[in-house]
């Protein structure tokens, strides 16, 4: 990117399970962005290829109830038979630091999270087709059938609501559903009311 002073943004990251996200956000930080992604809690057990504190923060459910008790999360969701939730940590430090605080949340979340950041960005990860999403699933051989079966029914539910989102990106080559993200992030970026910095520095420099 350039050295110019951007104001920082939340971006919203939702989309069915197997479209891709944790794919997508792992090359969005290859590509020289001032991303910051926020870890989400969850009780689910860990696939064999996750690192705790990296992909997700795993934790009981005891654990779990008791941030919702002190008002840890900035929002939670029931997924399944298992939570996830966005802690508050200092998301609104990383936007005063004009970072892109990226937020990988389900729908439920997602209508939270705007109802509190009006101004965030929205994205809506979308599999080429729902034959594509079967398969990726079926592949991850991280789940058994009853599981993949509860997954593309709430799929199916979460991609009716892509409506609501501002941009979506379907997932098909990973480059270019990258590239595509990069494109939504720059042109946020050049926002006017995000560019109030530069244009005072630009004043001020006489």
């Amino acid at each position: 990117m350039n050295n110019k002073k951007h104001e920082g943004f939340l971006v919203i990251l939702s989309g069915p399970s197997g479209s891709g996200k944790d794919t997508i956000l792992t090359e969005l930080e290859k590509r020289n962005f001032d991303i910051q992604v926020s870890i989400s809690n969850t009780t689910r057990k860990a696939r064999d290829w996750e690192i705790n504190g990296f992909h997700y923060n795993f934790v009981s459910p005891e654990e779990f109830e008791s941030g919702i008790n002190s008002g840890y999360f900035l929002e939670y969701a029931k997924y399944g038979s298992n939570y996830y939730g966005t802690p508050r940590g200092p998301i609104n430090t990383w936007i005063q630091e004009g970072k892109i605080v990226f937020l990988k949340i389900d729908v439920q979340g997602a209508r939270r999270i705007r109802a509190e950041y009006p101004g965030v960005v929205s994205i809506f990860l979308m599999p080429p087709t729902f034959g594509a999403l079967r398969d990726r699933l079926h592949n991850r051989e991280s789940e058994d059938e009853a599981d993949i079966a509860s997954r593309l029914e709430i799929a199916a539910n979460e991609i009716e609501c892509s409506k609501d989102y501002d941009y979506i990106v379907v997932n098909d080559v990973v480059n270019y559903a990258v590239s595509d993200i990069c494109a939504i992030l720059q042109a946020e970026q050049l926002r006017a009311e995000r560019m109030a910095r530069t244009v005072e520095d630009i004043i001020n420099i006489k």
